[in-house]
């Protein structure tokens, strides 16, 4: 008994050390198509032995930057609303280290490397600030943190239904539980999510529905970098809190943080899909809760400037730039003008 015990074993452990080999090769001819069939859409700029992707668009001042949220679209995020911001002025996206066409930074995440790694591709590009930052979600955080750092290089802000950096605490304070896995959960992610990428797994789970208006070819282009950007997405999972740590020094730097620099906050207030609710476990009386949690922390950011305002956008998910890109487009505009006013 105990022979075929270890002959079975042996057999299992061999399976599996064939997957691994046939997984990674399959990885490796699956990056390397990408890279042939889907090449940047704008320029690699070299940051300093490594390359970022910078796609700018259009012509004027100030210059536009959009910073996506927590998600591998990177620059695509904004395929919605690039081509009508750059009709009113110049506008770049860009992807994130280790996101889409970027290079991987190694090491761990950090806010304020990533907002001088944007400063660095802004810079080499050639764009010259200062600029109107517009984040979306964590992109938030992230443009707060580079207003922090590079104040004089920033005009405006747009917040896209921006995280604030006291939402974990205050879900918690609601429900009783943080509104991200459990840390021990994040950190074995952070540690064999990028194995496992390597051996082809990120490709065997399902994608998600297509975001509105994308074309089959963002798509397709979306899915073949996916895999790559799963190790980097993870990373700045794994540094959430000190990521909400860096925006909350630059909130507690005075009554107006961000100073009198014109500022637009929009809220997604469109209620959750039926897909949503089974997969998050809302009823009412939570969903009301989430919802007024999630106002009142955008109503906080719009006091960060002494010129902002804060719109609801019922009709629109998360991702308002892709439900209205209208009026995204419509507070870039606003911003844009408003800088412009000042010059």
């Amino acid at each position: 008994m105990k022979k075929w015990i270890h002959r079975i074993a042996i057999g299992v452990a061999g399976l599996v050390l064939l997957a691994a080999v046939v997984g990674a090769a399959v990885e490796t001819v699956a990056r390397r198509r990408a890279v042939r069939d889907f090449p940047p859409r704008g320029e690699l700029v070299d940051i300093g032995g490594r390359r970022m992707h910078l796609d700018c668009r259009g012509a004027g001042q100030p210059v536009v930057v959009l910073e996506a949220g927590l998600d591998n679209y990177g620059s695509l995020a904004w395929s919605a609303v690039h081509d009508s911001i750059a009709a009113t002025t110049r506008v770049c996206a860009y992807d994130r280290a280790g996101i889409m066409w970027s290079d991987p930074a190694g090491g761990a995440f950090d806010a304020g490397r990533a907002a001088e790694d944007l400063r660095t591709a802004l810079v080499r590009a050639g764009e010259r600030g200062p600029w109107v930052l517009v984040g979306h979600s964590l992109g938030g955080p992230y443009a707060t943190t580079f207003a922090g750092r590079f104040g004089d290089d920033v005009a405006g802000l747009v917040f896209v239904d921006a995280s604030h950096p006291e939402q974990g605490a205050r879900f918690a304070e609601i429900e009783g539980e943080q509104p991200f896995p459990a840390r021990a959960i994040m950190g074995t992610l952070t540690a064999v999510g990028p194995a496992l990428t390597r051996l082809g797994v990120a490709r065997l789970v399902p994608g998600g529905a297509a975001p509105a208006g994308w074309t089959p070819e963002l798509r397709a282009a979306q899915e073949a970098y996916a895999s790559t950007s799963v190790a980097a997405m993870l990373a700045e999972l794994g540094a959430i809190d000190a990521t909400f740590a860096s925006a909350a020094r630059v909130r507690s730097f005075g009554e107006r943080p961000l100073g009198d620099r014109p500022l637009v906050v929009l809220t997604a207030m469109a209620p959750p899909s039926p897909d949503e609710r089974e997969r998050e476990g809302f009823d009412a009386e939570r969903e009301v809760r989430i919802r007024e949690a999630w106002k009142a922390l955008h109503e906080d950011e719009a006091t960060w400037s002494s010129r902002s305002r804060h719109q609801l956008v019922p009709d629109a998910g998360h991702y308002i730039q892709f439900d209205r890109p209208d009026v995204v487009v419509e507070a870039v505009r606003e911003v844009v003008a408003a800088v412009r006013g000042r010059a």
